[in-house]
Order: structure tokens, then sequence, then C-alpha cells
């Protein structure tokens, strides 16, 4: 196999590796382009992975800088060079250390016969040729959709006749310069990984030694951080453009990124049943009570808001970890929450909201985009959703609001910051922003902290529009928080405590909120993203779904309201609050009108769909059931309604086949 350490004497040109053997690789004329190569940094560069390693960062960051100066004017505006390259030396760690770990850890057991050591110099020309033929592509890839090869180029690949004769009709001089360079830079790849011979063998008890050691250097490249979570294209994401947000990245790790998330897209159809798209779009519609749309956007329709402003009211969305309903006192739970009830006594109090899942992403899709749950993923991690997705952001931005989202964490977790950067946001704070945060544990900054960033923004630029999305990490086990802040009741670390914490924090921030000059011209939504702990012997766990949703801020007047209501339908009723007449997709009912008849939630693989007291649990490959639903746990069996059965289908069917046909968007961003 090829050789990875160096001993620390040396043969002289030709010798034998070791005694009695007969293979030599080391040449009398050495071809002069290794020989330079080689000359750069002795002696560790006449191995093959070294050689692979440094021509590979080379490639890539000389592609990266090539297509910032071919958008440098965009590259400008959003801050320069610099994050693209320090993002890019992340993501090329990740996929060169994926594409080189593997013999590497494995080289001190393989050998160095000669089978051993053309196998390698094979893997890794096959290697260089896929960087270099993704590199290639991805000039015409962002002329055509604005980003870095990504799951589109799979759908393509799926139909090569068709594509290579489109490519050869419309793209021929592009197609033969590209073909050029991939069989020049491929010479020159296949010149430079010409393999050398270690100066002696390596010892028995090194080898162990040498494959750990080789093994948690390739493993921390891969992971490339020690945090939470592992880097994603989220990680480097750095401003409001989402074409510039994929530079750091190389095009091999977006399109692999691309094909690890289409795992998380499953058919709707394969799992419940089919519907026509027709039948599909016009239930949706008339439960939405909406006119049809486009043929690309079938559900865009203008909404008028039934409040008339002079100037649309700020919005500021605050989303609460794991606050459940059985938590909260004023909706029948434990009573751990004093701040909450108060203010719901103050403002239009939803007293039968009910949650769309049970991730922080389902919750987020929802409550800033209008989507439903569906079998598949959240939008926020799935790859054909990270750039002319809809959200709140892109519609606020056309009436001039600037958008921002505000996280105690790491925004790249569950990959919020790339999508949120990617549509329409136009900053992200989160954990490294936070100025000498008062609490930082296990998930970040403290409650309090990420009120403090809102309240500080909210205070800036008092002319400017805006929306900003909060969401609170403090209530999530290990269940950490500051001290002196509550009176814990047993063990501090418990989640009656944090949200007793959680509560708290919500109390102290609108203390502050009420006496501020942003208050009159804000409205504000507070709504947990899920339950804790979500679970129950039942198809669907209804009660685990109750969550608080709770409107208040400038003129909106105290009121209980108990019509259903999904997570949705808030969105489309903020816009209306705020006095912004709007062309959206988003299917929610406005609560300001007659609505909230209905809602839906995705558990595991079952699906609810509730309409009044009539609950419809669609489950996997087997015939829809039905049962009437009184709270907190009653669940009396029913005949199926065959109508409603087709309502809920319609409706788990309906954000799959928008989001497969790009058409959750707006048309400005579809053209």
């Amino acid at each position: 196999m090829i050789p990875y350490y160096r001993s620390f004497f040396s043969l002289p040109p030709g010798a034998a590796p070791w005694p009695g053997s007969s293979i030599s690789l080391h040449k009398e004329s050495p071809n002069p382009l290794h020989l330079a190569l080689q000359n750069i940094c002795q002696p560790p560069m006449r191995d093959l992975t070294f050689v692979f390693i440094v021509s590979s960062f080379l490639l890539l960051t000389v592609s990266r800088c090539l297509l910032a100066a071919w958008q440098w004017g965009r590259v400008k505006q959003a801050g320069g060079l610099w994050p693209i390259l320090r993002g890019g030396l992340r993501i090329d760690a990740n996929i060169i250390a994926t594409l080189a770990g593997i013999p590497l850890v494995l080289s001190p057991w393989l050998g160095s016969d000669h089978f051993a050591i053309e196998t390698t110099e094979a893997w890794f020309l096959l290697a260089w040729v896929l960087l270099v033929l993704m590199e290639v592509s991805t000039p015409q890839f962002i002329d055509e959709y604005d980003t870095r090869p990504n799951r589109l180029y799979v759908e393509y690949l799926k139909h090569p006749r068709e594509v290579f004769g489109m490519l050869w009709k419309g793209y021929k001089h592009v197609l033969v310069f590209g073909v050029l360079v991939i069989v020049g830079l491929t010479w020159l790849a296949d010149h430079l990984f010409e393999p050398s011979l270690p100066d002696g063998p390596m010892a028995w008890w090194q080898r162990p030694l040498f494959a750990l050691a080789a093994a948690i250097v390739v493993f921390l490249a891969i992971r490339g951080t020690l945090k939470h979570r592992p880097i994603n294209p989220s990680t480097v994401a750095y401003c409001s453009d989402s074409m510039l947000n994929t530079l750091p990245l190389n095009s091999l790790y977006s399109l692999a990124y691309a094909i690890y998330s289409m795992k998380n897209e499953r058919s709707a159809t394969r799992v419940y049943g089919s519907l026509s798209p027709e039948e599909t779009n016009s239930i949706v519609q008339r439960c939405a009570g909406i006119e049809p749309g486009t043929d690309t956007i079938p559900t865009l329709h203008v909404q008028t808001p039934s409040a008339s402003r002079t100037r649309p009211l700020n919005l500021v969305m605050i989303v609460e970890e794991s606050l459940g309903a059985q938590y909260v006192g004023n909706l029948g739970g434990a009573g751990y929450t004093p701040c909450l009830d108060e203010l719901a006594r103050t403002g239009w109090n939803f007293t039968r909201a009910y949650a769309t899942g049970t991730r922080s992403v389902r919750g987020l899709e929802a409550v800033s985009a209008g989507f439903p749950p569906t079998i598949s993923d959240a939008a926020l991690r799935l790859s054909g959703a990270q750039s002319n997705f809809f959200t709140l952001a892109q519609l606020l931005k056309l009436q001039g609001f600037r958008s921002r989202f505000i996280y105690g964490g790491e925004a790249h977790f569950d990959n919020m910051k790339n999508f949120f950067l990617g549509n329409g946001f136009d900053q992200v704070f989160d954990l490294p922003t936070f100025k000498n945060p008062a609490f930082v544990g296990t998930w970040g900054a403290s409650d309090e902290d990420m009120f403090n960033q809102l309240h500080d923004l909210m205070q800036q630029d008092p002319d400017q529009a805006t929306f900003t999305l909060a969401f609170s990490v403090s209530n999530h086990s290990p269940w950490e928080y500051p001290e002196g802040r509550i009176t814990p009741e047993g063990d501090p670390r418990t989640v009656q405590n944090t949200v007793r914490y959680a509560d708290w924090a919500i109390g102290q921030y609108f203390e502050k909120a009420r006496q501020s000059s942003y208050w009159d011209n804000t409205v504000f939504l507070i709504v947990a993203d899920h339950d804790s702990r979500v679970s129950g012997a039942t198809l669907v766990p209804m009660r685990h779904f109750h969550i608080p949703a709770l409107i208040l801020g400038a003129d909106i007047q105290p009121r209980s309201d108990d019509r259903l209501v999904s997570q949705i339908d808030l969105p489309t009723t903020l816009l209306s609050l705020m006095g912004v007449q709007a062309e959206h997709p988003m299917i929610g009912h406005d609560m300001t009108q007659e609505g909230g008849d209905r809602v839906m939630m995705q558990y595991k693989d079952n699906y609810g769909y509730m309409k009044g007291d009539q609950l419809v649990v669609l489950e996997p490959h087997r015939g829809a059931s039905q049962f009437r639903y009184a709270a907190p746990e009653s669940y009396e069996p029913q005949p199926l309604d065959a109508d409603l059965a087709r309502e809920a289908l319609a409706h788990v069917l309906w954000p799959n086949w928008v989001y497969n046909q790009r058409a959750y968007t707006l048309p400005h961003l579809r053209a």
C-alpha cells in the first residue's frame, strides 16, 4: 500500500525498500512535474496522500476564488472574500478527508505490493476526476439556477439522453471547454499522483498507533467541529444571498449533501394513498377558502388584511422550546407559567392551538412559512427548500421589511441558518454574536440572553419595519438555567423548573417591552414549537400537540378564543393584524375572519387531521380510521366519513406535491 509515514533513515535511489524485495518505484529519471512538487516541501510531499490532499485543496480554493471573482459585485456587497475562503477550508477538509480517509487508515495493513499501490493511485485519480468534474460544471449550473449543483443535478442525471442532447445543442462551446479542462487536469493528476515507497517497513507496534492517529484526524476533519452537531451547509452560511452561501461549499460536497438529504423526502403517495394533483389542489383551495392560483403556484392568492394601517406593524415571533399546554395554567396545565398566564389576560389567547409536529424544525416551518406537515422531514432540512421556498421574510421583504432570526444556540443546528438566510432573512444572530451572555449551557445562551438581544435589536433604527423570529433554548434537557432567577422545587434540573425559568424570562422581557418605544407599533406572537416528550398509546396523542399561542402588543384587544387553530394559521393571521396586503401561497386561515375549524399534525408515520371534534388518522399502507376526540384523551371510534378522509389525504399529499414541483414560492422567485 502507499506509505503515509517516513522513517528516520533514507535508502539510496533505486534501492529495494526491504531486504529481498525486488519492487522499487523510485525512478532513475523522475517525472519533472512530480519532482517539482516534491521539491516544494521535502520529504512528506512525496507521499501520494499528501500530494492528493494538497492538490485537492489548491483545486477547490482556486475554483472558489474564480467563482467569487465572477460574482464579485455580490461578493463585495456581502462582506468580501474572507467568509467564503474561511468556510471553504472547513468544507474542503470534510470532503477531502472523506476521500482520503479509508486508504490512510488502512495503509499500515494493506502492504506495498504493486496491486495495492495501483489500486490506491486509481482511487485518488477517480476522486480527483469527481472533484474536477463537479467544479467545471458549477459555473453553468450557477448561471442557470443561481446555486451550486444540488438535487436538481441528480434529477437531470436520471435523463442523460435528453440532458446531454440539450447541452450539446445549446451549450456546445461550454461543453467542449469543460471536457478539455477535465482532460487536462486529469493528465496533470496522473503525473502528480506517482507513489514512492517508504524508506523502511513500519514496525508491527507502529501500525495500530498510526491507524488510530489517522482515524482521529480523519474523524475530526469530517465532523468539522467538537460542538453538538457536525458541520453542514448551514455552518458556513454567512449572508442573505443564498447563492453566495453555496460558494464556501465545494460542488462535490454540495451534491453529496443533497443526495444524503433526499433520504428524508419520503413520498406521501406511497405511504398513504393517492389523489390526482387536480383534486388535491381543489380540496386544499376549498378548505383554505381561496380561489385557484396560477398553474405553477396553485394556492397563490391575495390576502386582504382586516386592519387598515398607514404603516404596517413590526412583527416579533417568539417560539418557545417544548412549552406544551400541559405546563400552562390558563390552558388547564400544571400552572408553571404565571407570567404567561398574566400575559394571556391582556392579549388574544388561543386556547385550542395545536402544533403540527414534535420537532422544533416542524414548528419553525409552520410559523415562519405557513407550511403544513408531511411524512418527509421539515422543509428546513430538505435540500430543495434551501432557496426560493416561501417564508414570511420573503413576502415582507417586498414590503420593505428587514428580517432576522435570533437563537441562543448555534444556528447551524438543524440547518436553520442556511434555510433562513436562503429564504429571505437578512441576518442571523446566534450564540457567537451574543456579547457577555449571563449563562451558557449545553444548548447555548439562556432565554434571558436571547430576550436581551431581541430588546436591543428592536430599539435600533425605529423607522425600519422589521420581522424578528426569536427561538428560545433553555427548556431543553439537560435542564440548565442561571441560578437566582426562580425558586426551584425539588431537583433544580428538571423540566418543571426550566419551564418556570422560561416563563420568568418571558415575563422579564415583556415588562421591558411594554415600556419601550416599539411596543405600540409591534405585534407579538408567543407560541411553542411543540410539546416535550410526546408519547402515548393512541395513534396520535392529541393532548401532546396542544400548545400555547398568544398574540399581543400594539392595539390587540384581550380575547380568549376557543376555536381550533393550527400553527399554520398564525402567520396569515399576523399579516392581517399587521395591515399587510400581499400575495402568497399559504393555506392557513386568517383567524381575524371566519375559520379555525381544522388542525393537522404528523406523529411519526401517522398523520392526524381533526375538523371540529372529528379526528381522521392516516397510517402507512392501511385504511383511514376516525374518532370523536374530546380533550384531554377521549377517542371514541366513529364510522369513516369518506369525504373527510379524502380531505385529510389531500392535506398530507399537497405539501409533498408543491415541494417537488417547486410550487410553494412567490412568482418572482419561481420565474
